[in-house]
């Protein structure tokens, strides 16, 4: 293989394990919750003799009938803290060596995952220590996304981008099995350790990602990627798609070259550090912020059903919590065909925002069903949660990668490529928004009735399709314009 191609499998693994790390030790608060507060009258009655039989077993503060409510405390600590940290972990992403930046994130969230175990260990029952635990390690975990997606969108040009990234991006749901898979060996037993182990997992990938991570081409005497490819094809469809150098890739040459200037000027000419776009700088490439606010909307639907999924079919279906985990990681596994299918479709059509608005109107319907029929018998419920979870997570992998690197890497920028980061903070910021506030309206509308939940989750389903409009017409406005020129041609 050529030098350049190696480094660029290379980073594809490093980041993919990083990220998979993170997600990893993220889950497993899901699938604790149900022990923190399980059915203790099918346990029989309290060998403590305590009066009240029905939680004798719970872990207290989370033993009175207000649990529900603490569980949202918990994850919106961690979501709040995360959205708020991930718009200032992008400028400081652009500021900062990538490789530190991101080695010692996964580094301190192992540390504060570890912590929320050790409550375990310590015997600690005050809520507050674990509300703390969950803030830092939510501010702390921001230092993952913007440094991931830097580092490939640094190696890949356009080309098949989205399949890359889609394929890439199953990082995302690999950690949550993992996740699930892992909390569950000790959830019923020594729940500690269902964050003990994920702590240590996330600590030692960092340290690997610190020795071996290359964070841009130039460092090792490669050619940086081809962001864009100005053709009459690709104005004709409004998109971004590059036909004629599938990897992205013009030897010897770089994102500059869109510019008109030719090597042998640029060789001549003094090398300019570019500077790092301001976040209002950002804001006003197009597309930021209708993606931006798509995205709060599609992983306020994820993020609920990452966080309350296990607990929803622990109290449908009547699962153990042991079960229930392993059952939800099959949502995960229709999240990674998801994200992969979304890259292929709209690599090949250059529509990135109508990919995401069809597998948005399509997750409407499926949602709402799968809450009506998706307990009526194993193979349908394993069925609905892998349609549903590729029809909620495709676009939401999408946007948070194809997309972002499309938009970071935007030709408005004129070949200044450190924008990644910040951008991707802003977009995946302001997904982070929807991600807090839907487990949070879950914990609130849950004791009214699953019913409601499921409601909830449409309407987000709808109202981020109908954020993407403009995009959708522009695109479509495109493929029709090309049709046109084709048949005058």
């Amino acid at each position: 293989l050529p030098f350049s191609h190696r480094y660029r499998g290379l980073t594809l693994v490093l980041t993919f394990f990083c990220y998979t790390s993170y997600h990893l030790s993220r889950k497993p608060i899901s699938i604790v919750k149900s022990q923190l507060h399980p059915n203790c009258t099918a346990l029989g009655p309290s060998p403590h003799n305590d009066s009240n039989s029905s939680t004798w077993c719970s872990w207290a503060p989370f033993d009175g009938d207000n649990y529900k409510e603490l569980f949202g405390a918990l994850d919106n600590a961690f979501l709040v803290a995360y959205a708020i940290g991930m718009f200032i972990s992008g400028i400081f992403g652009e500021r900062l060596p990538l490789r530190y930046y991101l080695s010692g994130g996964m580094v301190l969230s192992g540390l504060f995952t570890a912590l929320f175990g050790l409550g375990y260990f310590w015997d600690i029952h005050v809520l507050w220590y674990f509300i703390i635990v969950q803030v830092c390690n939510g501010l702390v975990q921001t230092t993952g996304w913007p440094s991931v997606v830097a580092c490939v969108g640094n190696w890949f040009g356009k080309g098949k981008r989205g399949l890359i990234m889609g394929i890439w991006n199953s990082h995302t749901s690999v950690g949550n099995i993992l996740g699930s898979l892992i909390a569950g060996v000790w959830v019923s037993s020594t729940w500690g350790l269902s964050f003990v182990v994920p702590s240590v997992i996330i600590a030692v990938v960092g340290i690997i990602c610190f020795f071996f991570l290359v964070e841009y081409p130039g460092d090792v005497g490669c050619s940086p990627p081809l962001h864009h490819m100005a053709s009459d094809e690709e104005d004709a469809r409004g998109v971004t798609s590059n036909q004629k150098d599938p990897e992205g890739i013009i030897p010897n040459e770089g994102p500059l070259s869109i510019t008109g200037q030719s090597s042998v000027d640029r060789s001549d000419s003094p090398k300019e550090e570019p500077e790092a776009i301001s976040f209002l700088g950002a804001l006003r490439i197009p597309g930021v912020v209708e993606f931006s606010l798509c995205l709060l909307f599609a992983k306020l639907v994820s993020y609920t059903f990452l966080y309350w999924l296990p607990l929803y079919i622990v109290n449908i279906a009547h699962f153990s919590a042991k079960e229930a985990g392993d059952l939800s990681t099959l949502f995960d596994v229709g999240g990674i065909l998801g994200g992969i299918f979304a890259g292929l479709i709209s690599d090949y059509t250059g529509g990135r925002a109508t990919t995401c608005c069809v597998m948005l109107v399509a997750a409407a319907p499926m949602l709402f069903l799968y809450n009506h029929v998706g307990q009526n018998g194993i193979g349908t419920s394993i069925a609905m949660l892998i349609i549903c979870g590729a029809l909620v997570n495709g676009p939401y992998a999408l946007i948070t990668t194809a997309v972002s690197a499309d938009l970071g890497t935007h030709e408005s920028l004129k070949g200044n490529s450190r924008a990644l980061s910040t951008v991707t903070a802003i977009i995946d910021g302001t997904g982070s928004v929807g991600a807090a506030l839907g487990p949070l309206l879950a914990g609130l509308i849950s004791p009214t009735g699953w019913n409601n939940v499921f409601y909830m989750l449409i309407a987000a389903d709808v109202l981020a399709c109908l954020l993407l409009t403009r995009v959708v017409v522009k695109e479509v406005r495109g493929w029709c314009g090309f049709m046109v020129r084709k048949r005058g041609y």
